[in-house]
């Protein structure tokens, strides 16, 4: 009998967490917590869980509160795989929320597909990533686009004619957004007059540089990571370059000004979102954002916000909990009113909004334009 009751003991824990099992939806997520991006990740996570918390304080989808489990890729293609992995085989999730970077998720994204699990990145944005199956969706715009908003930027308002692109050539995004940009800026009767190469982890880039100023370009392109793209500033005004720089969303973090200094003031780049906006949306989140993590929240945040609540809301639209029957919801995502714009999801499953341009003013941002697909 003793024998009986202490096994009966034992048990108790697995029943319960049986139980809780039945009570919750698994929704797992995989992002940049610590590594070189960080900021990244940290930030898109914040959105993530602000918007799950809001939707547990609501009672919840289909009567049970979503459990969001969260792994560490450390900013490592390898890592986010064998997460994603993890996340599937072992906790049983219902769906994924990718990482941010292009790279991870083009490591990721087929394991999910293969598995018949949606996978969701929120800013994710080379073209690629999508094309690797239909159970693979972003809410943020593509790198052509955003490309194409910064041609127009330097050829309309800017108003130059000869650019320079500094591209870091083993990132997928950098080498998509420098690509895009070339082509459009081309169309629109610009030359480029130098494209040159670094590589995420240099710290040194004055030879490049010193190339760049040789062609006496009007602006620069460098479509990186803050990281790099702040010691590139504080090098390029050293060595006399005095054109303006433009990049694309992977400038958007506190870190840019606090690496770059005032060598990065004045510059442009294109992003998902403004904290001048006046949308009901937006000044609704970033109050929230603030009351709970005491921050103003850049547009990473934004964007893990906005990619958590499109899920979700196509998990209680859809009639049960299976891959199949969320990824036909997500495929119907139309006008979802966003923080980062009103996003529908197109046939190839992109989602399709407009961009803002943002001059870097200090450690605030300051909105310049709105450009519209």
């Amino acid at each position: 009998m003793k024998r009986l009751f202490v096994s009966l003991l034992l048990a108790l824990p697995l029943l319960a967490g049986c139980t809780k099992k039945d009570n919750v939806i698994m929704i797992g997520e995989y992002d940049s917590l610590s590594g070189s991006d960080a900021t990244f990740g940290l930030s898109s996570n914040k959105g993530v869980r602000l918007a799950f918390d809001e939707i547990n304080a609501a009672g919840g989808i289909k009567g049970k509160k979503i459990e969001l489990k969260t792994m560490d890729d450390q900013g490592k293609n390898e890592e986010a795989a064998a997460a994603t992995t993890r996340l599937i085989t072992q906790n049983k999730v219902v769906a994924v929320l990718g990482g941010v970077a292009s790279g991870r998720s083009k490591a990721a994204a087929p394991i999910a597909q293969a598995k018949g699990v949606p996978f969701v990145s929120p800013a994710s944005t080379n073209p690629d990533v999508t094309k690797i199956g239909d159970y693979v969706f972003r809410v943020c715009f593509i790198d052509p686009f955003q490309g194409s908003v910064m041609a127009k930027f330097a050829n309309e308002t800017l108003k130059v004619k000869k650019v320079a692109i500094l591209r870091d050539v083993k990132n997928d995004y950098s080498v998509g957004l420098a690509d895009a940009f070339l082509n459009d800026f081309k169309k629109r009767g610009g030359e480029i007059v130098a494209d040159v190469s670094y590589q995420a982890g240099d710290i040194d880039f004055k030879a490049q540089l010193t190339q760049i100023r040789s062609k006496n370009p009007e602006a620069v392109y460098v479509p990186g990571y803050y990281t790099e793209v702040g010691l590139i500033a504080q090098q390029a005004r050293q060595l006399g370059i005095k054109a303006p720089l433009m990049g694309g969303d992977g400038w958007d973090s506190d870190k840019l000004h606090e690496i770059g200094k005032e060598a990065i003031n004045g510059n442009y780049y294109s992003n998902h979102y403004t904290v001048e906006s006046t949308d009901p949306a937006v000044t609704e989140f970033i109050k929230k954002f603030k009351a709970k993590y005491n921050e103003t929240p850049d547009s990473l945040a934004a964007l893990g916000y906005d990619a958590a609540k499109i899920l979700a809301a196509a998990i209680e639209r859809a009639p049960d909990l299976s891959g199949k029957a969320i990824r036909d919801e997500l495929a119907k995502t139309k006008d979802f009113p966003g923080v980062t714009g009103k996003i529908s999801l197109n046939d190839n499953r992109d989602a399709v909004k407009s961009a803002v341009v943002i001059q870097v003013d200090g450690p605030n941002r300051k909105y310049i334009t709105t450009v519209t697909p």
